[in-house]
């Protein structure tokens, strides 16, 4: 039986999983994001084939099992300590009430090298042409695995496209359409995807790998692709609070709007970054001084991080002096259509902490960098809310507003002795 909801009840974050280059649980993720250590590295060959790629891949992902797409492997183990997170077991959620809502990904082209006789076409663990191309089978695949039997859905909204699944999942929610549900992304790399951007001209490369994306910095280049995935339950307030569920943050708003002025380049004005930020703050209720926290886009590539620092500075005005920024994508990679929810569970990871999470290779810092970018190291601070953005091919633009859940009994509360600005 559907349960009785409010339009207006609260949307919180119950459980979170991550894997990604730095680490492949949760914890070690943040752990490692908290110290600034970078998961990009040089590859060697990909997929057999000799390559200079610079990549936020683990050297260990070894680990996963031969013959699939990684993408399936990835997003099922975040999926599985998110679930485990929210203490959501086999009977404890009615399965009918619990929605899927995950990003769409690139096909595996192995097919193509199947057919041509490349590798061998034998192997049982190989996945089924169709599935390869089938930009849903990631979603279809864990709401199969873990009886999530409400609403599905999968969003190909290019690197937006995991937010833009979370954003989805809460309205899901508001709707009555679903109680709960499992939200966020996954992506691994295939060459022929990696074989696009770098004809586009926007990856970095450097001597030293670990210095290829500097987001923010005067002389950035470009971006370095990741791999990894990051999952979030998440429920209404009434939900959570009838099951003992503990709970990270509230999701206060999310928003969403177009820029049409081309398919990869932005208006430099900021124009429309600027509205959505602050329809996003005034949905959630919250004024610019509010914002403790924001994390970045933060490509690395001339065009992102100009338009993300305008659209900052314009949107929160005197407020962003005093706001912390930064982009995670130093470290981690551009996880492309998993970069948003990725971001997203390492930003509600601050908030729980009160640690805003460094910029690497932000040695000299852009002159439009007007707050504060976080260079190299980041800071424990108390903050209460934080934004999460996503600027993405196509003119999709999305933010997502958090409230830390600062209880005790069911959440995370700083302790008395803390004494830092409250945003």
């Amino acid at each position: 039986m559907p349960t009785a909801f409010c339009t207006q009840d609260r949307i919180v974050v119950t459980g979170i999983g991550i894997i990604t280059s730095v680490g492949r649980d949760r914890e070690s993720v943040w752990r490692a994001v908290r110290q600034g250590r970078s998961g990009v590295r040089r590859l060697g060959a990909f997929r057999g084939v000799p390559t200079d790629l610079v990549l936020g891949a683990p050297v260990d992902f070894d680990f996963l099992p031969p013959g699939r797409m990684k993408v399936f492997p990835l997003s099922q183990i975040a999926a599985a300590e998110a679930l485990d997170d929210a203490r959501v077991g086999h009977g404890c959620v009615e399965p009918s009430r619990f929605g899927c809502f995950i990003n769409a990904h690139m096909g595996d082209t192995r097919y193509v090298d199947e057919h041509v006789g490349a590798i061998p076409t034998n192997d049982p663990t190989t996945v089924p042409w169709c599935d390869q191309f089938l930009p849903n089978t990631a979603c279809v695949e864990l709401a199969n695995r873990f009886r999530l039997y409400g609403p599905r859905l999968s969003f190909s909204t290019a690197c937006a496209s995991s937010l833009v699944s979370v954003l989805s999942a809460a309205r899901a929610i508001r709707d009555g359409q679903c109680d709960i549900a499992l939200t966020g992304g996954a992506d691994a790399i295939d060459p022929l995807f990696a074989a696009g951007f770098r004809q586009m001209r926007v990856l970095a490369d450097d001597a030293d790998p670990k210095l290829a994306c500097r987001p923010f910095d005067r002389n950035r280049h470009g971006f370095v692709l990741g791999e990894g995935a990051a999952m979030l339950v998440v429920e209404r307030l009434s939900h959570a609070q009838r099951r003992g569920a503990k709970i990270y943050a509230e999701i206060k708003a999310c928003a969403s709007l177009s820029e049409a002025h081309h398919v990869t380049a932005l208006e430099a004005d900021s124009e429309a970054l600027t509205f959505l930020i602050r329809e996003t703050l005034r949905k959630a209720g919250l004024r610019p001084d509010d914002v403790g926290y924001i994390n970045a886009h933060g490509t690395g590539t001339e065009q992102n991080d100009l338009v993300e620092m305008r659209g900052i500075r314009r949107a929160l005005g005197r407020a962003a002096d005093h706001v912390c920024v930064s982009s995670l994508k130093s470290m981690l990679g551009h996880m492309i259509n998993a970069a948003g929810g990725v971001e997203l569970a390492l930003t509600v990871m601050a908030m729980r902490d009160g640690f805003a999470p460094p910029t690497l290779n932000l040695t000299d810092p852009d002159p439009e960098l007007t707050f504060d970018g976080l260079p190299l190291v980041g800071r424990r601070t108390r903050f209460q809310h934080a934004l999460k953005l996503s600027v993405a091919f196509g003119g999709h633009l999305v933010a997502v507003a958090l409230s830390r859940w600062n209880d005790a009994a069911s959440g995370f509360a700083y302790p008395p002795e803390f004494g830092q600005r409250v945003a």
